[in-house]
């Protein structure tokens, strides 16, 4: 167990976890400076500098201001893709030791960007060093400058989304070090939902007589609002709330100690997430800053808001610059040498690429800056550090909660209750930047690309758990599985091989499975 939690006033923790962005990209030039966490004194953000470039082709790209609220190709942030962007064009990894980093390869790993299924590399380079200016993004740099923000929150593999958001969830991406495949999904218990040695967060939390609740991006489009999480097993996609309801809920008679927030991850089937407001790189960032308003806006004026603690941190960098070298990490502890998910043999002994997090509480200091050493397993510890819970591997049991930042004896009255409205980019102009998208034929593009192999998961997950309710608890296995069991794992694993075939298939049986409010 953890020490005791010096605020007894804190009783329901939130997060809100975005996604694919690096720190320096989105607050690199942000220009704040606030009082240190540990120190007290007054400095200035970890942020950009003029020497914090890349050279490519005999060309020096410099980080720059403003950047594209929409970009045209999804930049790589596969195990692969990050090996070179953190220690240069060429540079692969070999298993043990990771390669020496000096964060020189994000241009030439970006010129090599193909989009999904078209192919035909961006001739623009210089996109990947550009970073947010404060006004495009009023919303977190607004709660940056009010509450508490970490200049060294690290996702934590240098690696893709699913593995990373595991490590919120339970401190241990299971072995796996890369985006899941169709074979991968089903491997996962047949079906029942990927599990850790020592279970989840989720698991730890009812153990221990705690409530939770998950909620699932809004439902527009439909097929974006599966939420990853409830690839765990133990979490069934009826354990998810619409985001639509959070407004009243919160307003209302709300008895739950966790709630972690999924956003809409828009259209994942064309790769281009369009419609979301998860903050992928194709999709417009303006839509996850809205997320993130109302979210904040709906804790801070409800009842809640002097017993809670917020957290909003995005789960890795989504192939952007940061200048911040990755340091070495512990490893879980709870991955068998050989496993079949440790595609790369990926020791998790390094954390991946510097994010943004930010703490909010009416007991955080006003103007915070935390260079505190934090990865996405202090999520797991801050719930284990206020609701006295036992670690879940080694990589938790020695990661700094975020409890510190929410520690004032009395509650702030300066608070704000509006955060500044989006920057929202005019109409004219997001259609423009789509147009700059590259045309997916999806017919001739593998359904083994990037995240969507995991929301199918999700999806056939939650197939079964409504034909036999107990599959969430119980694996089914090949020996004891019934026929229409088998007959759902047989269509993602043989009739569903394209981008086309998985659309046809979400649209067929997601909306009964989403359906419920």
């Amino acid at each position: 167990m953890r020490t005791n939690f010096a605020n007894p006033d804190i009783r329901h923790v939130f997060v809100l976890m975005l996604e694919n962005r690096s720190f320096d990209h989105m607050l690199g030039f942000s220009g704040l400076s606030g009082i240190d966490a540990d120190t007290g004194t007054m400095r200035p953000v970890n942020g950009a500098s003029a020497n914090d470039v890349n050279v490519f082709n005999n060309t020096t790209f410099h980080l720059t201001t403003p950047a594209d609220l929409i970009m045209p190709f999804d930049p790589g942030h596969e195990f692969p893709d990050v090996v070179e962007q953190l220690c240069g064009h060429g540079t692969q990894y070999l298993g043990g030791n990771y390669p020496s980093i000096n964060n020189s390869g994000f241009v030439s790993n970006y010129a090599s960007t193909k989009s999904p299924g078209e192919g035909g590399a961006t001739s623009n380079f210089g996109e990947i060093m550009k970073c947010y200016a404060p006004g495009q993004l009023p919303v977190l740099t607004a709660l940056a400058q009010e509450y508490a923000v970490c200049d060294n929150w690290f996702s934590s593999l240098p690696g893709p989304t699913w593995p990373n958001r595991f490590f919120v969830h339970a401190s241990s991406a299971g072995g796996l070090d890369h985006s899941p495949t169709t074979v991968d999904i089903l491997d996962w218990e047949f079906l029942s939902g990927f599990k850790f040695a020592n279970g989840n967060i989720f698991q730890s939390l009812t153990a221990h007589g705690k409530n939770w609740r998950i909620y699932r991006g809004v439902a527009s489009p439909l097929v974006g609002s599966i939420p990853p999480v409830a690839g765990l097993h133990g979490i069934k996609l009826s354990d998810t709330r619409p985001y639509e309801n959070f407004t009243a809920d919160v307003n209302g008679e709300y008895n739950f100690d966790y709630t972690f927030i999924e956003p809409n991850y828009g259209d994942i089937i064309s790769g281009s997430y369009s419609g979301g407001q998860s903050e992928h790189p194709m999709d417009d960032v303006a839509s996850g800053e809205a997320l993130v308003k109302s979210t904040y806006e709906a804790i801070r004026n409800s009842p809640l808001w002097l017993s809670s603690l917020l957290i909003i941190p995005y789960d890795e960098h989504g192939g952007f610059y940061d200048h911040v070298a990755p340091q070495a990490a512990d490893a879980p502890g709870d991955t068998q040498p050989g496993s079949k998910f440790n595609q790369f043999k990926f020791p998790f002994t390094r954390y991946g690429i510097r994010v943004p997090a930010i703490v909010i509480s009416a007991y955080t200091p006003e103007n915070m800056i935390s260079g505190v050493l934090y990865d996405h397993s202090s999520i797991p510890a801050t719930l284990q550090t206020i609701f006295q819970l036992p670690s879940l591997t080694k990589r938790d049991g020695v990661a700094n909660d975020v409890t510190k930042l929410a520690a004032l004896s009395q509650a702030r009255n300066n608070t704000s209750t509006k955060l500044p409205a989006v920057n929202a980019a005019p109409p004219e102009a997001v259609a423009a930047a789509k147009k700059q998208q590259p045309a997916v034929n999806e017919s001739l593009v593998s359904v083994d690309h990037g995240n969507l192999p995991g929301f199918l998961h999700v999806a056939l997950k939650a197939r079964l758990e409504t034909h036999t309710p107990s599959m969430a608890i119980e694996p089914l296995r090949e020996e004891t599985a019934d026929p229409l069991a088998k007959s759902m794992r047989d269509e993602i694993g043989f009739q569903v091989r394209t981008r086309a075939q998985a659309r046809t298939y979400l649209e067929q049986h997601l909306p009964g499975l989403l359906g419920a409010k």
